[in-house]
């Protein structure tokens, strides 16, 4: 039963995702994709693979140990903040620091997280913003 609800919920959030793509205005400048593409190809994703798990349900779902759940439920805070911290604090800050907890909570040493929070924030900034171009959110560094 729980397999159905998560996939039900996974199906609403599929066709909500695809109602804001929707609604993105597209100016006249654009590329021969579009604005939409992406999002919309997030959402078909999303809406098909919860479709799948509403349709075939585990017939004996292994539910997670409350410790587990308590971390899952950290890392959303961690994501939520992210999106918060992100303007405040810039984006190679902010993702160091997300990236950084989130390794290590998935088994890295705290060490060898932070090393790769950084490195990970710093070549997608590299990437991103030095060779594409792209517009990234300015920390106080200036960066």
């Amino acid at each position: 039963m729980s397999d159905r609800i998560f996939g039900i919920v996974g199906v609403l959030l599929a066709i909500a995702f695809a109602l804001s793509a929707l609604v993105i205005e597209e100016s006249f400048l654009s590329d021969a994709v579009g604005p939409k593409a992406f999002p919309l190809i997030i959402a078909a994703i999303l809406g098909i693979s919860s479709a799948v798990i509403a349709l075939k349900p585990d017939a004996a779902p292994h539910w997670p140990s409350l410790g587990r759940l308590a971390e899952i439920a950290a890392a959303v805070v961690v994501l939520v903040l992210y999106a918060e911290f992100l303007p405040i604090a810039g984006f190679v800050i902010a993702t160091a620091v997300a990236a950084s907890y989130l390794g290590w909570r998935l088994g890295s040493a705290p060490l060898s997280a932070v090393i790769a929070g950084i490195g990970t924030a710093g070549g997608i900034y590299v990437i991103f913003h030095l060779v594409l171009g792209l517009s990234l959110a300015r920390g106080p560094l200036g960066f």
